[in-house]
């Protein structure tokens, strides 16, 4: 089995990189999600995260590492919107000047948030043009610092911290997790919780979940090797249209995941509107998948509470209103 990108050990020093700068986001209990479940869950609410997601994490957790001498030539990194307001929003912390190369359609209020935050965007065409291509070859005409949203050790490790603090809120509440629900686009967050649970948990189950015609990383699982999404395949979850799972992720997830799985567009609206109007959260699509498969009955069944992992709130406010509005 090919090595892994990270260990526990690099989880605990992004914990401690990233202390004071980056929230402890809630671990919260409704019991209407109780009940409608019918066993106990706990929901990470990573949508009080700094820019409304996860990302936070493990660009600062990157970017804090970029030596004094580098940071004037900045940073760049590519995103449809929540790596994007991180990165920008750690950048501007650090003193780092920050381009991001943001698909032509990625929802406004993202673009808008990026930014605000001070940086550079650079639109392309999410179906004809390579993300990676251009900004590689803007990070190597200035000289600028490469900052991929997965496929990178200390952004896995950032986001890890989440896991870390699932634990110890978990045994705050007196709970004992049976398993975990994680979005999944490129695979960065679930393999940073994965790595961080199971190295104190090992018998807690953990999925990643991803929508429908973009389970690259459950077909990947399932097969031993990394699997691309089909040309032509669309989603609401702009947050989780990653083309395959990252060369470092997918051997983290193969050895630590229990499974994938996939929900339909029509499921994470569904979710919204639960999020919405049971438990008062608004969440983004991307951010909305693992509560979807929990309500759907599309995890299998754990002893023990589950986590629900709420990535991210960043949802077009029109978006959001047309699906409340469809209920």
């Amino acid at each position: 089995m090919p090595e892994r990108a990270i260990s526990i050990a690099d989880v605990i020093d992004a914990a401690d990189r990233i202390r004071g700068a980056a929230v402890r986001t809630p671990l919260l209990e409704f019991a209407p999600l109780n009940e409608r479940l019918g066993h106990r869950a706990l929901v990470k609410f990573e949508g009080a995260q700094h820019t409304g997601s996860f990302k936070f994490r493990g660009a600062y957790n990157r970017l804090s590492r970029i030596a004094a001498e580098r940071r004037a030539a900045g940073v760049v990194a590519w995103s449809s919107g929540n790596h994007a307001q991180g990165v920008a929003a750690a950048a501007r912390l650090l003193g780092i000047p920050a381009t991001i190369v943001m698909p032509a359609d990625a929802p406004a209020i993202k673009v808008a948030n990026t930014r605000v935050l001070g940086a550079q965007i650079v639109p392309y065409d999410r179906y004809t043009q390579s993300r990676e291509e251009i900004a590689t070859a803007l990070a190597n005409a200035r000289g600028a610092v490469l900052v991929p949203s997965f496929d990178d050790p200390f952004v896995i490790a950032g986001q890890g911290t989440a896991g870390l603090e699932i634990l110890e809120q978990a045994g705050e509440a007196g709970a004992e997790i049976g398993r975990v629900l994680v979005c999944c686009g490129g695979g960065g967050l679930v393999a940073g919780i994965a790595t961080a649970i199971k190295a104190s948990a090992p018998q807690v189950e953990i999925y990643s979940v991803e929508p429908e015609g973009f389970d690259d990383t459950a077909r990947s699982l399932a097969s031993g090797h990394r699997e691309s999404v089909p040309s032509g395949a669309r989603s609401i979850c702009d947050a989780l249209l990653a083309p395959s799972p990252g060369e470092m992720t997918f051997p983290i997830n193969r050895a630590l995941l229990s499974g994938g799985l996939a929900v339909s567009d029509g499921e994470v609206r569904e979710a919204m509107r639960f999020a919405f109007e049971k438990m008062k959260l608004v969440v983004e699509p991307g951010g909305a998948v693992a509560l979807a498969a929990a309500l759907s009955g599309r995890a299998p069944p754990a002893p023990g509470a589950t986590v629900i992992v709420l990535s991210g709130s960043n949802v077009d406010p029109g978006l959001f209103r047309s699906i409340l509005e469809d209920a």
